[in-house]
């Protein structure tokens, strides 16, 4: 209901304006003013005998009959900006939110209005329980101390916000805290047994300024409540271990609670990145896993790296073989940078080339990106660098000709990199984000190696090793998330690898057809499996079948617009089988119709907004065996952000507390951030980030 505007008393006209003292007669029906609105409003009767509403601070006259209500007079409180109602700004506002949030606790928005009654500041409705819950959710959920409670400040605060209300101590704050972790948990869980999809995770070791280890465990899977598709990113764990653990103590804890989860029968894959001796504890999970024959492939795809570690261990592996020619430009820099005259000079110089001024950065060890940048902001400043060395031809820190010839080669190809790595920070990322990425990769690292400068073709044919080792484990899994993204399916494989084989075209053949045969395999798995089975929708379809879903996803249209199948849609599908198969037609797979399909073409310059799960879900009654294994292939997380070491550090506030506080306080705002991350994302703390 729209509620009334302010109404002015009008001051010319035929009615009287004059307000006459009328001699007070006493009536025994006359109700009590009890609205808080009264107190900036002062009740008079006119000569004419209507009564008007005269405010304190502008004198401002409305009418104040029995029928009129005080909403309007609300109304104008909050727009009543004269010099007076500034003085008083503050208890004006407390009364004016006090009286709204009285009238939304009632429910019933416009009663005054509607019934003159002044009755909405009858109660408070206040809830001593519901705030102090309110306040342990805000605790946990923006990561503020427990002791805030005790802050003279914040008592005060609440105080005048809210009299009524008494401040808890910090253990009850605590065990509200433990609490919410609680009910959240099971909440989680009964979502994880319910989905019908498989779940992946991700296993982090973390460490406390106090030299405590603990181990994260996060859960990656694609939600289908209320029917949409979305990817998940929940920590299941935040456990303290042992610095000592072995790989086989890191797997039984990691069994352990997947068993607690009711989650260790529906692991599709899982990412050891950060976890100590992580190809040990892989082999350890298999080991007991693989003998229930619940894994993909008997667990082929079980173990998997994301791109990022894999350049990351790919550079940082090879440029320590490098290491010469890093401290030279490290020592370079570092006598530019902190010597002050010849860092005036250095200045002077490149105002006098008329190069704008670009830091010079002097690198961090074990960091390759800075790396980069400080070989980058090296090359910027040759000219100027090249005439200090005149300068100083007796200075033995700057570069040689040679050594400047190294420097920009390798520059080329840390730049082409570290290009790589800056896609890579996307918000829920799916599987099938990287993988023309990392083909591309794979080719210039082919190309680098047959380079004629001998420092990159070393340090090329050093880092292709590396990268075809690492990326071996992880490239099956990418190549079935491309061929599930239906812009490219078998498209980009075909390509890439021909590029990657080069002249052995006989090994890229036999390369594409491997990926092909396993993903057939797999395909045929989820056929005949039990999931499968419980999917309403059609399992095959003809191969000349046009869904209802291809008026929403036809080539060229970029809509966004997903619709659902319905049951003429299903009815039609059922006419069509009998027609085609009364006809002798064979009918086809999902796999061999989804293939023979053309690819899925966008909108030009609109490639990296494409919804892939959008797609899928929209096309799931068209594709069922194929939708079911999209929904667990794209959701194992190999194009994450792995945090480096420094990163994964408890802040001092959490180093200090109890291990089961630590994890219930982490999960806790993992699980509640998650349930505003559609809207604004809350502003606070990191709760187990070290502050920098």
């Amino acid at each position: 209901m729209l509620e009334p505007a302010a109404m002015e008393v009008p001051m010319a006209g035929t009615l009287s304006t004059t307000v006459a003292a009328v001699p007070a007669v006493h009536n025994p029906r006359a109700r009590k003013l009890r609205s808080a609105v009264w107190q900036d409003f002062t009740k008079e009767r006119r000569a004419d005998g209507n009564c008007v509403a005269i405010c304190n601070h502008c004198k401002k006259q409305l009418t104040a009959t029995s029928r009129s209500g005080t909403t309007h007079l609300r109304n104008h409180l909050a727009i009543c900006t004269t010099t007076s109602t500034r003085r008083a700004g503050k208890r004006r506002k407390l009364i004016v939110r006090r009286i709204l949030n009285n009238k939304t606790s009632t429910g019933r928005p416009g009663d005054g209005a509607a019934s003159g009654d002044d009755h909405d500041n009858d109660t408070t409705h206040f809830d001593q329980e519901l705030s102090r819950q309110d306040l342990a959710r805000m605790i946990v959920q923006h990561g503020y101390r427990f002791s805030i409670v005790d802050d003279l400040g914040f008592q005060k605060f609440v105080k005048n916000l809210q009299p009524q209300f008494s401040m808890v101590s910090y253990d009850t704050v605590r065990a509200d805290s433990m609490t919410i972790y609680g009910s959240e948990r099971l909440k989680l869980q009964d979502a994880l047994l319910k989905t019908p999809c498989r779940v992946s995770i991700s296993v982090d070791m973390w460490r406390s300024s106090t030299q405590m280890d603990y181990l994260c465990l996060t859960c990656h899977y694609i939600d289908h409540a209320a029917d949409e598709w979305k990817l998940r990113k929940k920590i299941l764990n935040f456990v303290h271990v042992d610095e000592n653990f072995t790989a086989n103590q890191i797997a039984i804890l990691i069994l352990e609670k997947l068993q607690e989860w009711g989650i260790d029968r529906k692991l599709a894959a899982v990412v050891l990145d950060n976890c100590t001796s992580g190809d040990s504890v892989a082999t350890e999970l298999l080991r007991a896993l693989q003998p229930r024959r619940l894994l993909l492939l008997n667990g082929n795809l079980f173990h998997v790296r994301s791109c990022a570690h894999v350049l990351n261990l790919t550079v940082e592996e090879s440029l320590e073989q490098t290491s010469d020619i890093i401290n030279r430009v490290r020592e370079m820099i570092q006598n530019v940078k902190f010597s002050q005259e010849r860092l005036q000079k250095f200045l002077g110089t490149a105002k006098l080339l008329q190069i704008d001024q670009k830091l010079l950065v002097l690198d961090s060890p074990n960091n390759w990106p800075s790396t980069y940048l400080m070989f980058d902001s090296a090359c910027y400043y040759h000219d100027v660098l090249l005439r200090l060395a005149e300068q100083e031809s007796h200075y033995a820190a700057f570069l040689t000709p040679k050594e400047w010839a190294d420097v920009k080669a390798l520059t080329e190809i840390l730049d082409a990199l570290n290009n790589t790595m800056e896609k890579f920070p996307v918000e829920n990322p799916t599987a099938n984000l990287y993988f023309n990425d990392m083909c591309e990769i794979h080719v210039l690292l082919n190309t680098w190696r047959n380079s004629p400068s001998p420092v990159v073709a070393q340090m090329a044919g050093r880092m292709l090793k590396k990268f075809e080792g690492y990326w071996d484990l992880t490239r099956p899994v990418m190549a079935f998330a491309s061929i599930l993204d239906p812009r490219y399916k078998m498209k980009s494989i075909e390509y890439f690898f021909q590029l990657i084989y080069g002249n052995d075209q006989f090994t890229a053949k036999a390369t594409i057809e491997a990926i092909k045969q396993n993903f057939t395999s797999l395909c045929n798995d989820y056929e005949h499996s039990a999931d499968s089975l419980k999917n309403p929708a059609v399992l095959f379809y003809s191969g000349n079948s046009n869904s209802c879903m291809s008026s929403v996803y036809s080539n060229g249209n970029d809509s966004k617009t997903f619709s659902r199948i319905t049951l003429s849609d299903a009815r039609r599908g059922l006419d069509q089988y009998i027609q085609e198969s009364s006809s002798g037609q064979s009918l086809k797979s999902d796999l061999d119709m989804y293939l023979e399909e053309a690819v899925y073409r966008q909108k030009e310059g609109n490639q990296d907004n494409f919804d892939i799960l959008g797609w899928w879900k929209s096309f799931a009654a068209k594709y069922p065996v194929l939708s079911q294994m999209a929904r667990d292939i794209l959701a194992i997380p190999v194009s994450i952000i792995p945090l480096d070491s420094e990163a994964r550090v408890l802040n001092e506030y959490l180093s200090t507390m109890d291990p089961l506080t630590v994890e219930g306080l982490v999960c806790a705002q993992d699980w509640l951030r998650a349930e505003t991350e559609d809207d604004k994302a809350p502003n606070g703390d990191e709760i187990i980030v070290a502050p920098n």
